[in-house]
């Protein structure tokens, strides 16, 4: 009559849950991956323009105190040079109280809209004797490094 049929497994019901969350789980450490990455970049960008950032205000005020106003001009950005003609800057480094000397204080770097640009912190001591604190915003321009703002 009838032979007895093998045994044949049940039908395995199907997990999508797990698999969703297999792939949810890759999902979420690719992203940690590349937020890592790109933080590692930018702690790299900020480190390597510390050094830049320092010797163009470093250059710049020593070209101020030395008196060099067309070095100094050209170390501004185009923003500034924009605002301030050569002679019109000029005539305001000129004007008394001079800068006598210079400190650099602090440098930091930070980037801003994945451009990096930095602030330097310098007391400034006048021929009159008196010191005052400034901060120099220092920018990137055209691959070069330079002074923008009202330098003091």
């Amino acid at each position: 009559m009838g032979a007895a049929q093998p045994w044949s497994r049940p039908a395995r019901r199907r997990q999508p849950v797990r698999a969703g969350l297999v792939f949810v789980g890759a999902g979420v450490a690719l992203c940690c991956i590349g937020v890592a990455g790109l933080g590692a970049w930018n702690v790299q960008v900020v480190t390597q323009a510390a050094g830049p950032v320092r010797e163009t205000a470093e250059g710049f005020l020593r070209q101020v105190t030395a008196g060099d106003t067309d070095g100094a001009y050209e170390r501004l950005c185009a923003d500034s040079r924009s605002r301030w003609s050569e002679l019109g800057f000029t005539s305001w480094v000129r004007t008394p109280p001079v800068v006598r000397d210079y400190e650099i204080v602090d440098v930091s770097v930070a980037t801003r809209g994945g451009r990096p640009h930095g602030t330097v912190k310098v007391k400034l001591t006048r021929d009159t004797g008196s010191a005052e604190q400034r901060e120099l915003t220092v920018v990137r321009e055209h691959g070069d490094w330079r002074v923008c703002g009202d330098p003091y």
